[in-house]
């Protein structure tokens, strides 16, 4: 299966949605007043986050899907928006430690459900790699990795809940209400930055899954052009000798 055609469009559609949407939110939304303007990374930061946790419950629908069916390509599927969703975490701890930092003074406030939450998930999905890959044997790895990624995925939107019914401490709730707590000139940018982030998560699970299915078919030819050099070796090897 090839992915080209897409993936280009995609990644156009992506970087166009992200320039309007960071131009807005750097020269159109205004300043907000008690954080200034590092107030303007939440338009990196929230849709990253909201991206990388819908990524991680989608990793568990290609899961299940693997389970029902047992066709790998689910279980690549999974893997890929798993691995993905991950390195989008990486950058939503490092922007929203670079936020809090200027905002609260304090690179991570432990007593934010909202924060300590991200970072669990966070660090649940991190073991997802070591224990697929500490399984050698591929159906068991494939296997045991779905369990993983729907277990986890379920709790993504549990947890999800279980937050937004704690009363938050400093963080601020951006979807508790229509519209949630974002002035009007907040939201256009706000919705583009997610649109955006949604279409690059798009654009790079694309690239991972062609880079993927050509390592794969270039695996298989190798092994069938290296099978038939070894038959034809074999074939010819009683002649050599004779000779």
């Amino acid at each position: 299966m090839t992915y080209g055609n897409r993936l280009r469009a995609t990644s156009i559609a992506a970087a166009l949605v992200l320039m309007v949407a960071f131009g807005l939110a750097f020269f159109s939304a205004k300043i907000e007043a008690d954080q200034g303007f590092s107030q303007k990374i939440f338009y990196v930061h929230v849709p990253m986050a909201i991206v990388a946790l819908c990524g991680f419950v989608f990793g568990g629908i290609m899961a299940i899907q693997h389970l029902r069916t047992g066709l790998a390509k689910y279980d690549l599927k999974s893997y890929v928006a798993i691995h993905l969703s991950v390195v989008l975490g990486v950058g939503v701890l490092l922007t929203g430690a670079i936020w809090a930092k200027a905002a609260w003074g304090t690179w991570f406030e432990w007593r934010e459900p909202t924060l300590v939450s991200f970072l669990i998930v966070f660090l649940l999905y991190c073991t997802y790699q070591p224990l697929r890959f500490s399984i050698e044997d591929p159906e068991k790895q494939s296997r045991y990795a779905s369990v993983f990624a729907v277990t986890a995925g379920a709790f993504v939107p549990l947890n999800f809940l279980a937050v937004r019914l704690a009363d938050p401490y400093i963080h601020p709730r951006v979807l508790n209400q229509a519209g949630g707590d974002l002035p009007d000139s907040f939201r256009l940018p706000f919705y583009l930055g997610i649109l955006g982030m949604a279409l690059l998560f798009s654009a790079l699970y694309q690239y991972e899954l062609s880079h993927k299915n050509s390592r794969a078919q270039l695996r298989q030819l190798r092994r069938k052009l290296g099978g038939e050099e070894e038959a034809v070796g074999r074939s010819a090897a009683p002649q050599v000798s004779s000779s």
